[in-house]
């Protein structure tokens, strides 16, 4: 074991699978807490302990997050020296094999400059290049019935693409598949006509330029490299043992990869999570992932939690029965009064304040740390992030936020380097308005309060000398600096010279640029984010973000010298939503912090808690999924029949089933107890009486029946 961990105590089942013969292929299935990836972990230090080369491994996870168990024994202090494992996901391998076989496969996949290098697009870099194309057409009346923002408008072009690419069909039945479901009104036919239209134009702009966006990437490997021998000599040679975590979260086209692999490995273990597929609006298949347990040479389950209680077990019980039959459940569900209570509200700021204080009471009053607590919600606005984070904040209670669909931009700490950025960068023409300066200033130094920082942006910034727009703060009068006091004035100063001698230095890479500034300035003794781990954790996800961007950068005109640092803060004011960053994703897995963030972003953390807070469980956001006018994750899956229409009877199953399979992993993922809360109110002062209410109240009866029994 990893030193300072404690020892792992395995069932005789655990034990049966990671001691199993180095041949053949398993299926390891079970709820989630049953300890099915700590088993697959172990099976993959077994491997290597048996005389398993390291580097003839392949590890896929879906999403890079769910790596974590694998990463953990890989860095072990005690793991077998040699050759490491691959830890992948399907487009990590799709993008090393493209990289290692390109010059065979460009050709024949239709790139036009088959000398030239590729390079592959980031989520931020492909909205980017789509932009591009899209707003031209805008201006010809493309869209003119929808009301949406931007990136809603890019992602959504992009979610068509990518759907076409993992489900397996050409971008040019985008509409079709779409259009022959619709029972609404014809105008929208045109619509998916001109989303489709975008996405080839796109398709044919990454052709041409020889970039990868994910589902270009996904297609070149499926339809020109998978298919080639030489590739598959290579997959062989390299790799004899697979280890393949959540099948149910990854996608059609990298089940048909693992299909086609089984037969030639030597050994393979898929781990299965019973009622899994939380990611089924992103692509994921549950039903062609049970497929591949259907060739699999033995089957194991797991049925012991090590996560929840009993109670909570026939809570689940119960309330996946009284979602699905929408009536009270019928037979002994066994006791779970004592797993869940509800507190209901009038208006939402006493929701908050009744969970920060219970917050504390669980912090205070038990031997649990803050990691151990997860307060969910169906969405996460900005409003309802900001109301809890401050009020965190103004208790010291350390918390950490995961919401994917939050552009970087929105984060106050990219917003403070990016407005200090435009101040050392006069050329770029962008220079801040005196609110933004005022907040960034705030932020920025550790004495400063909004007042003064007003008082100073007011005084000292001048937005029209373009030449240089911070005046020193000498030149103040004696009063205004002594208001502001002469500490903050000094903190000012060093701030201000950092500024003055690195500017314009940023132009071509910001990514450097904003480290330097960050390290050299921000991070230190007297500024706002020497302490400030999340800031520091935002402000690495930005630089990443601008690496990538900057990696991928082609000027318009090439005869002219690019501006990649101007075009990207550009970027990211529009709202474009960034890449994934590795580190942020790890610090936010591994931080001792409560989770605050929608709930299906705690389900793919893919890590348990003891207590557990539902926030506004009347809310339909827990039932109805997010409109999406230009796609429809449904329809665009293997398991819908095309002469078929979407009418409000799918709907409303395909949101039933959600609901059940999102309260299932919610509580599969809780140790002790579940905190409910109920708003008469919304955030948007609306009574609101979604199914999830509906379904708990079922619920209430029966546990009101059984305190009445245990009173008796």
């Amino acid at each position: 074991m990893q030193d300072g961990m404690p020892a792992v105590v395995l069932t005789n089942d655990q034990t049966t699978v990671i001691n199993s013969p180095m041949s053949g292929s398993l299926l390891l299935k079970g709820q989630a807490g049953t300890g099915k990836s700590t088993c697959a972990a172990l099976r993959l230090r077994y491997l290597i302990e048996s005389g398993a080369a390291g580097d003839s491994i392949l590890v896929l996870v879906p999403q890079r997050s769910l790596a974590a168990p694998y990463y953990a024994q890989v860095h072990a202090a005690d793991f077998p020296a040699g050759g490491q494992p691959s830890l992948l996901t399907f487009n990590g391998l799709s993008q090393r094999m493209i990289a290692l076989f390109w010059p065979l496969i460009n050709t024949s996949a239709g790139f036009t400059h088959t000398k030239a290098p590729f390079k592959f697009l980031t989520i931020e870099s492909a909205q980017y290049y789509l932009a591009k194309i899209v707003e031209p057409v805008l201006q010809q009346g493309y869209f003119e019935s929808l009301t949406i923002d931007p990136n809603r408008l890019f992602s959504q072009i992009l979610d068509n693409l990518n759907k076409s690419a993992i489900v397996g069909f050409p971008p040019s039945e985008i509409a079709a598949r779409l259009s022959n479901a619709w029972i609404g009104k014809p105008t929208q036919l045109k619509i998916y006509q001109q989303a489709e239209e975008c996405a080839i134009r796109f398709r044919q702009f990454c052709l041409e330029h020889n970039y990868l966006d994910f589902s270009l990437q996904l297609s070149v490997f499926k339809e020109h490299i998978w298919p080639s021998l030489i590739c598959k000599e290579f997959i062989y040679k390299n790799y004899q043992h697979l280890i393949y975590d959540n099948i149910e979260e990854d996608y059609p086209v990298a089940h048909d990869f693992v299909s086609d692999l089984l037969p030639g490995l030597t050994s393979a273990l898929l781990i299965q999570d019973t009622g899994g597929g939380y990611r089924s609006f992103l692509g994921a298949d549950p039903s062609s992932a049970a497929r591949l347990g259907n060739i699999c040479k033995g089957v194991y389950t797991l049925k012991d939690s090590f996560v929840k209680s009993p109670a909570i077990d026939n809570l689940e019980n119960a309330l996946d029965e009284s979602i699905r039959t929408h009536r009270q459940p019928g037979g002994d569900h066994g006791k779970f009064s004592d797993s869940f209570s509800i507190s209901s509200f009038r208006f939402y700021p006493e929701v908050i304040d009744w969970v920060i204080s219970k917050i504390q009471e669980l912090l205070t009053d038990n031997t649990i740390l803050p990691g151990e607590i997860a307060v969910l919600t169906p969405f996460l606005s900005d409003a309802l992030r900001f109301s809890f984070a401050s009020r965190m904040d103004a208790v010291k209670i350390p918390f950490t936020t995961h919401r994917p669909s939050r552009s970087l931009y929105d984060e106050p700490a990219v917003r403070t380097v990016l407005t200090l950025a435009r101040i050392a960068h006069p050329s770029w023409c962008l220079l801040p308005g005196s609110q933004e300066v005022r907040m960034a200033l705030a932020l920025a130094i550790q004495e400063l309060d909004y007042a003064r920082a007003d008082l100073l942006s007011r005084t000292l910034y001048q937005r029209g000398n373009r030449d240089w727009s911070l005046n020193a703060f000498d030149t103040l009068k004696i009063d205004m600096q002594e208001r502001i006091t002469y500490h903050a004035g000094q903190q000012y100063e060093i701030l201000r010279n950092w500024l003055f001698e690195n500017k314009e230095s940023g132009t071509s890479e910001l990514d450097h640029w904003l480290s330097r500034l960050y390290g050299e300035v921000l991070s230190q003794p007297g500024f706002g984010f020497h302490t400030d781990y999340d800031a520091a954790a935002a402000i690495a996800h930005l630089i990443d973000s601008c690496r990538k961007f900057r990696n991928i950068y082609t000027p318009d005109n090439l005869s002219v010298p690019g501006n990649p640092g101007k075009e990207y803060v550009q970027v990211l004011e529009h709202g474009i939503l960034a890449a994934q960053s590795v580190a942020s994703q790890s610090r936010q897995s591994a931080s001792n912090a409560v989770f605050l963030g929608p709930a299906f972003s705690f389900l793919m953390r893919n890590q348990p808690v003891s207590y557990q807070f539902w926030v506004d469980i009347g809310s339909q956001g827990w039932w109805s999924r997010l409109e999406q006018p230009l796609t429809q994750p449904y329809v665009l899956s293997r398991n819908w029949d095309p002469s078929k229409l979407w009418t409000d009877v799918e709907e409303y199953e395909i949101n039933q089933q959600s609901l059940a399979r999102l309260t299932s992993g919610l509580l599969r993922r809780c140790r002790d107890h579940v905190y409910m809360c109920s708003v008469a109110y919304n955030e948007r002062g609306l009574e609101e009486r979604g199914q999830l209410l509906l379904a708990l109240q079922n619920i209430q009866r029966i546990k009101a029946r059984q305190s009445e029994a245990d009173n008796v």
